[in-house]
C-alpha cells in the first residue's frame, strides 16, 4: 500500500483536480443546471486555473488551512510539471496545482468532512463573487 503521505504534490493535484471537478458538477447539477454547455461554463468559475489560485491565496490569507495542509500545498506547488500552463500563467497554475494537491490529499486520506468542508468553502467564495 502506498504511503498518502509520500506521495509527490502531482499525484497529488492529479486526484484534487478530478475529486473538486467531481463535487463541483455534482453541486451544479443540484442547482438545476442540465444543459451540457451552460454546465461547462458555469464550471470553469470554480475549477478553471484562475479560480483555483484565488481560492487558495484566500485560504492561505484567512488562514484556514492546516499546517499539514499548507505543507501539501507547497508540496503541489513546488512540484514539476512536464506539462504547460494552457490559458494561464506559471504563477497562477502552479498554486492551483497546490490547491489540487490538498484536495487530493484530503481525498486520498479519506478525510472527507474536511475536504467537504474545504470545497463548500470554495463554493461560497465563488457564489459570493468574492474572487
Amino acid at each position: 500500500m502506498t504511503d498518502i503521505r509520500l506521495l509527490n504534490g502531482m499525484a497529488l493535484a492529479f486526484e484534487g483536480d478530478a475529486v473538486y471537478s467531481l463535487y463541483i458538477r455534482r453541486y451544479l447539477i443540484f442547482q438545476g443546471l442540465t444543459k451540457p454547455n451552460h454546465l461547462h461554463r458555469q464550471t470553469t468559475k470554480y475549477v478553471s486555473a484562475k479560480a483555483q489560485a484565488k481560492l487558495i491565496h484566500k485560504l492561505l490569507q484567512a488562514g484556514l488551512l492546516t499546517q499539514e495542509e499548507e505543507l501539501i500545498y507547497k508540496r503541489g506547488r513546488n512540484a514539476h510539471s512536464h506539462t504547460k500552463a494552457k490559458n494561464t500563467d506559471i504563477v497562477t497554475y502552479k498554486m492551483s496545482t497546490g490547491f489540487e494537491a490538498v484536495m487530493g490529499y484530503l481525498h486520498l486520506l479519506d478525510r472527507i468532512d474536511r475536504l467537504e468542508e474545504l470545497i463548500n468553502w470554495s463554493i461560497r467564495q465563488v457564489e459570493d463573487d468574492s474572487l
